[in-house]
């Protein structure tokens, strides 16, 4: 039984393919384990001596070995001692790298990676990416510029409204009384002023008045100083020519003309001064009417600044006010985001080396992925973020340890898209890609 084992087996004593076959089926169709995976195991040598002979088929002598070692499987027995296994060696197949299928394969992964990296490094150096970067815009604080009670509230929360829109109006009571006094108070002024140029021009009469009789004064007082020294040169020729009455006449006349005289000159003067005094009097009524023309301006502006309106395009939001409420000057009551939005990046102080104002940018919003956008560089902040932080880095303490700091770079929109359903909305988050190159 044992010599029978190891002789090589001839032609005739080894099983034909249709044997071989009815014995896998007998051993599948039996239903044990250990024939079902005796099979198996045949059927995984034979793929793998197939593949390592290069795809040729078994010999005679081959597939009685397969056929001794498949009984002895079963017996639960060792094929052999193995020198037959020693005493014929398997053929080997080609090396891989002799096979056309491998080598196509790895060239074609090869060709693969090395067209990938470079179109990768291609759009990394020609790009600067990132996802720090978000929408921005700079919202209207909509508050009161002066203090009342809150009349009407004409809009609601997320409502659109066009700049001068009126928002909200304040109780106008007493504003409208201090126009009122305003008013009454430029009337006044008025009423001063024409008093003033009436009084000026009984002055500028009385002036006239008081020249006229200095003017008589002056012929009277000359008239009687030549009677006097007529009267005096005759009395000096021929003393009886002349009375002592007429003389003393004479006296009289020219020293109470004289008198006269002077008096109408100061007449004169102080109806002058009078008059000076009534020109002032009209430039003090109109500076009065100045003053309180300018009161009513400004009662006007104040009582203006109980009706509020917006001072852009947007949309409502963040809206706290409500009718009744007294609300102080200053006091934030809704706010109206604009239309107009830019894109903050936030980009890393080395990918700036490139940037330039002007370049095209690929905007994706996150919210609307599907929302290609397109825009160009506009500027870049003139210093890092912590620059502007409350808790600065202080590098000359402690240990140092080097942070790449980031730079603001606004960025404008080339069209802001007009659809009510896909609003930019500062705050939401995109992602920039900018061409630098």
């Amino acid at each position: 039984m044992a010599d029978s084992a190891f002789r090589p087996m001839s032609s005739e004593d080894s099983p034909q393919p249709q044997d071989n076959d009815k014995a896998k089926a007998g051993g599948v169709g039996s239903g044990k384990p250990e024939d079902v995976a005796a099979v198996l195991r045949d059927l995984a040598q034979e793929f793998l001596r197939r593949e390592g002979d290069g795809g040729q088929g078994p010999g005679p002598a081959d597939g009685g070995k397969k056929d001794q070692g498949k009984d002895d499987a079963k017996k639960g027995e060792a094929p052999g001692d193995g020198k037959g296994a020693d005493s014929k060696k398997k053929p080997k197949g080609k090396p891989w790298y002799r096979r056309p299928l491998p080598v196509g394969l790895l060239v074609l992964a090869v060709a693969i990676l090395l067209v990938g990296g470079i179109l990768i490094w291609r759009h990394t150096r020609d790009h600067v990416t990132t996802d720090d970067a978000y929408i921005d815009g700079i919202p209207q604080v909509v508050s009161p510029q002066v203090s009342g009670r809150v009349q009407h509230v004409y809009v609601d929360d997320n409502q659109d409204v066009k700049a001068n829109q009126l928002l909200l109006e304040l109780d106008p009571s007493d504003y409208q009384a201090r126009v009122d006094q305003a008013q009454a108070a430029v009337a006044q002024a008025q009423a001063q002023l024409a008093e003033a140029e009436a009084q000026q021009t009984v002055y500028s009469a009385q002036v006239e008045e008081a020249r006229a009789k200095l003017g008589t004064a002056e012929a009277d007082a000359t008239n009687a100083a030549n009677q006097l020294h007529r009267y005096q040169r005759l009395k000096a020729v021929n003393a009886g020519a002349v009375s002592d009455q007429q003389m003393d006449s004479a006296v009289a006349s020219a020293t109470s003309t004289a008198a006269e005289l002077n008096a109408s000159q100061k007449s004169v003067a102080a109806a002058e001064a009078q008059l000076g005094y009534s020109a002032s009097l009209i430039t003090a009524a109109r500076a009065g009417i100045q003053s309180a023309d300018s009161q009513l301006v400004q009662a006007n502006l104040t009582l203006s600044y109980t009706k509020v309106v917006a001072r852009i395009d947007g949309r409502v939001a963040n809206k706290n006010a409500t009718e009744g409420t007294v609300v102080a000057a200053g006091t934030p009551l809704m706010a109206v985001v604009p239309r107009n939005v830019y894109v903050t990046a936030n980009l890393k102080e080395t990918q700036l080396t490139h940037i330039q104002r002007g370049q095209p940018v690929k905007i994706t919003v996150d919210a609307y992925p599907d929302l290609k956008l397109t825009g160009k560089v506009d500027s870049v902040e003139p210093a890092s973020g912590q620059t502007f932080s409350a808790l600065p880095a202080q590098n000359a303490t402690g240990n140092w340890v080097k942070v790449v700091q980031r730079v603001e770079v606004k960025i404008l929109f080339d069209q802001i898209p007009d659809d009510p359903n896909r609003r930019l909305a500062p705050g939401m988050s995109v992602e920039i890609s900018a061409t630098v190159r």
